[in-house]
């Protein structure tokens, strides 16, 4: 199958059998005990899926799915010892695409694995957003048919905002989200952002990057103001 499973679990008797069956079944395996750790890997790894256990030391597990699901294009199964119907209804809510209840057998992850496959094909991974076009399988990001190559870090900061066009994203979270970006210091961050726009432009999505004066960043490919205020864009 070629296919790369991100799983995300603290317990290492758990994660010994999944890896197990995962890599029986023909899957590549990135391992990740805490939330931190696996957001990293996510984001700079890009798996085909992640499996989500709930019980991390450091971050709660509906809070990585959050993040996930926000800023990423990948089906999200959670791994639960709660057999808890709101708490499930939640994590649907939140965006995690499927879960599972301890103790699970591999079988039936697997078959949940494959229906999340089935429904995130490649064509499932284009999105486009008027003229804006961005495949995740190839990493590929074009404005009406012309391709804008970006670096990884544009691509990401791309994605980021393409996860909810018209939102304005405060800039801490967009430095958060990127993470190396802004341990290097907010003058990179500034960087990331005048490259994108200018590569942009340069394709002809002349006002797509938005900047909301003292609020933070939003994508704006479409007709008319999507917050309804007119003039508060500006540097776009």
């Amino acid at each position: 199958m070629n296919k790369t499973i991100l799983v995300i679990e603290d317990n290492p008797d758990i994660m010994a059998v999944v890896t197990y069956a995962l890599n029986d079944a023909g899957l590549n395996v990135l391992s990740a005990p805490t939330g931190a750790s696996g957001l990293t890997q996510a984001r700079d790894r890009h798996p085909d899926l992640v499996l989500l256990d709930l019980g991390l030391p450091d971050l709660d597990g509906s809070e990585v799915a959050r993040r996930i699901k926000r800023s990423m294009v990948m089906p999200v199964i959670v791994l639960t010892a709660l057999d808890d119907v709101s708490r499930k209804v939640n994590l649907l809510e939140i965006g995690a695409d499927d879960y599972l209840t301890k103790p699970f057998d591999p079988d039936e992850l697997l078959a949940r694995i494959n229906v999340q496959f089935r429904r995130y094909g490649k064509q499932d991974r284009v999105q486009t957003i008027g003229p804006l076009r961005i495949d995740a399988a190839a990493r590929r990001v074009t404005w009406q048919g012309r391709q804008v190559r970006l670096s990884p870090r544009e691509y990401q900061l791309l994605n980021l905002l393409a996860a909810d066009p018209g939102r304005v994203f405060p800039r801490a979270q967009l430095e958060q989200q990127l993470g190396g970006a802004a341990q290097a210091g907010g003058g990179v961050m500034d960087v990331h952002l005048a490259n994108l726009r200018a590569k942009l432009r340069a394709a002809g999505a002349v006002r797509a990057l938005r900047t909301v004066r003292g609020v933070g960043y939003a994508l704006h490919v479409t007709s008319g103001d999507p917050l309804g205020r007119a003039g508060v864009f500006s540097g776009g």
